[in-house]
């Protein structure tokens, strides 16, 4: 039975800036620190209303607009391991996917099909040290009529593994999966890292995907995400097969593997289609502090390791260049410490370890409209972020009491917020 938790509006973080830059956090199952800090500066104030001309009947001042109303929290169903995706299917039901290798099949109401039995057969081994496993999962925009679903998973090849993506034909009824096939890997696999696979799968306005992949963390990889001849560290945009989608950019005549949309990430683990434009958006982990928000555009560079907000682990030593380099793209809004307080200079940063993104397109929750939100893990709690366009306006830190790691965020169809935690609770936000 779910259970409903009233809920305070949580701690507002507001910073009013045009340009907001970059942040960071571990990322896997045990991401440790959280990130924030953001520019101050003020929106420009209203200009002046002009004296009213004398009319002799003035009609009434209008009634004030409603106040919203307290948060609840809903926990829809509890017990699952690992949860890292949440997908919903056509007739109301959802697909789970858990970091450990399951994919299940849940009810509208959050309660497992088949008296228990949810699991989808057919799921192909996954290499689930650190922070790898089955990850994301992704409805083909023709759901409905093909029964196609894509998975990225981390995949491992004798001592070697890295970001795989699979497309399948989903069978609810039965539970199981058919003709199971890679369309995509990152290219090399790694050997001597289980760490920063990214990895979300968003579908485009024009039925492409975009898939987020991390630059494997260690120090021999790193750099490699401002190789466009490697995967790390890269944003690729496919067709359903797996191929480079038409329309992406060039990059010649530098080499460049096919494909590539975007480089220079560290390990975006949030990834989302702005429904008002149709751009990319992408979250992704500093290292201790520097976590980032980004509107991702085609052939940028997103500046890790050259540039970033973040410092070395255990250290008080800038990551890199500095925090800004011509030619590298800034991020919409940063955290340099986990609550979203300002970072004091001289001191130790800390990170928010953002997790998956989604913009809020309903009218349920009243005033988020057009509204991103990002789950945070080493920061517990769900990030409000105002836009005005692209450009960032201000922030609030939601569900922070909860003390809950928030791995995914997605809007359901029934117009609420719907969560997935690391503690494996299923979530709905309503008022």
């Amino acid at each position: 039975m779910a259970i409903t938790v009233s809920h305070s509006w949580g701690t507002l973080v507001s910073a009013l800036s045009v340009c907001v830059a970059a942040c960071g956090g571990g990322g896997g199952s045990n991401a440790g620190f959280a990130v924030a800090g953001a520019g101050t500066t003020p929106a420009p104030a209203p200009p002046a209303a002009s004296a009213p001309a004398p009319v002799a009947a003035p009609a009434p001042s209008p009634a004030p607009a409603p106040q919203p109303g307290p948060l609840k929290v809903v926990e829809v169903a509890t017990g699952l391991t690992a949860p890292w995706s949440l997908a919903f299917l056509p007739d109301g039901k959802m697909l789970i996917a858990q970091r450990t290798g399951q994919l299940r099949i849940r009810n509208a109401d959050g309660t497992a099909v088949n008296n228990g039995a949810d699991s989808v057969s057919g799921v192909p081994a996954v290499d689930t040290d650190g922070q790898g496993g089955l990850l994301d999962v992704a409805l083909d925009p023709a759901f409905a009529s093909n029964r196609r679903i894509y998975f990225s998973f981390a995949e491992k090849i004798g001592t070697a593994n890295g970001t795989a993506l699979a497309r399948a034909e989903l069978d609810v009824v039965n539970r199981a999966l058919s003709n199971v096939t890679v369309i995509y890997r990152q290219d090399p696999k790694v050997t001597g890292s289980n760490n920063h696979y990214g990895s979300r799968v968003v579908f485009d306005r024009n039925g492409y995907l975009f898939v987020t992949m991390g630059e494997r963390e260690i120090g021999s990889q790193r750099g490699f995400a401002q190789d466009l001849t490697r995967g790390n560290g890269k944003v690729v945009r496919l067709t359903t097969d797996g191929a480079a989608a038409p329309g992406n950019p060039s990059f010649a005549p530098t080499p460049a593997q096919p494909g590539i949309w975007s480089y220079g990430h560290r390990n975006p683990q949030g990834a989302a289609i702005n429904p008002a434009t149709g751009d990319l958006w992408t979250a992704e982990h500093g290292p201790q502090g520097g976590d980032e928000v980004n509107l991702d555009l085609p052939g940028r560079n997103y500046g890790w390791p050259i540039i970033s907000y973040g410092q070395e682990y255990g250290t008080l030593t800038q990551v890199g260049e500095g925090t800004a380099k011509a030619g590298m793209e800034q991020p919409v809004t940063y955290w340099e410490k986990i609550d979203g307080s300002a970072w004091v200079p001289g001191t130790a940063k800390s990170s928010t370890a953002p997790s998956n993104i989604a913009f809020y397109t309903g009218d349920k929750l009243v005033g988020w409209t057009g509204n991103l939100f990002v789950g945070s893990l080493a920061g517990t709690s769900l990030w409000r972020i105002t836009l005005n366009g692209n450009t960032f306006v201000s922030r609030e830190r939601l569900l922070a009491d909860r003390g809950e790691r928030i791995r995914d965020v997605r809007q359901g169809p029934d117009g609420w917020l719907w969560l997935l935690t690391d503690n494996g609770k299923l979530l709905r936000l309503e008022r």
